[in-house]
């Protein structure tokens, strides 16, 4: 693979992997449809706000890599787009939808990959993500990396590498509390204080017995 995606590109590319899956019906899809899709609220990471000339100029770059193709006239009384990723990384569904929703929604665990892949391609189960995950890792040159954990994650997440390596965000390292110690004194001190304010309350009420 000599290319890679920017972030728009991969935008682009998932949502036509995403609606030529799920809403089969409306695929491909007009310049409108496809923006509209680029610029869901719901099931992508990070949420974007591209106008038509930004979709436009990515589906371009896609096309002139072989990654989209343009359809027009019969049936399209306005310009279609439709992908190729498919044909030009060989890949089977679950691949597919893998790769699909890593474009879409950034590194994510395999419990995250299972559940978000649903409309796609049904897993039969984790081992089978990880499975389809291992191929693609396995691949020449490798199309998905694992992420190293970050402190307090408790899976490792996967990226796609069809925008490059992907940078681990290193999260700060909070200081450990300095322990408290007080000084010898001080305890002493706080000591003497309890000890005069319980003869105090004993003293008030020795005092009243004799009122």
């Amino acid at each position: 693979m000599d290319f890679q995606l920017n972030e728009v590109e991969a935008r682009v590319l998932g949502s036509l992997v995403e609606k030529e899956a799920a809403t089969p019906e409306y695929y491909p899809l007009s310049l409108n449809a496809l923006c509209a899709a680029c610029n869901q609220k719901s099931n992508r990471e990070p949420v974007m706000s591209l106008d038509e000339d930004g979709v436009l100029d990515a589906v371009e770059s896609l096309r002139a890599k072989g990654l989209v193709l343009r359809t027009s006239g019969g049936d399209h009384r306005v310009p279609k787009y439709g992908h190729r990723a498919g044909e030009v990384f060989n890949f089977d569904r679950r691949e597919q939808a893998i790769l699909c929703v890593l474009m879409l929604r950034g590194p994510q665990t395999v419990g995250e990959l299972r559940g978000r892949t649903e409309r796609l391609h049904t897993f039969d189960g984790l081992a089978e993500v990880e499975s389809t995950l291992d191929r693609l890792m396995e691949r020449t040159p490798p199309l998905v990396q694992k992420l190293a954990r970050r402190p307090g994650e408790k899976e490792p997440r996967f990226a796609h590498l069809l925008s490059g390596e992907v940078a681990v965000e290193a999260q700060p390292v909070q200081p450990a509390a300095a322990p408290q110690h007080r000084p010898a004194f001080e305890d002493r001190i706080a000591r003497i204080e309890e000890q005069l304010s319980e003869l105090k309350q004993q003293f008030e009420a020795f005092r009243k017995s004799f009122e």
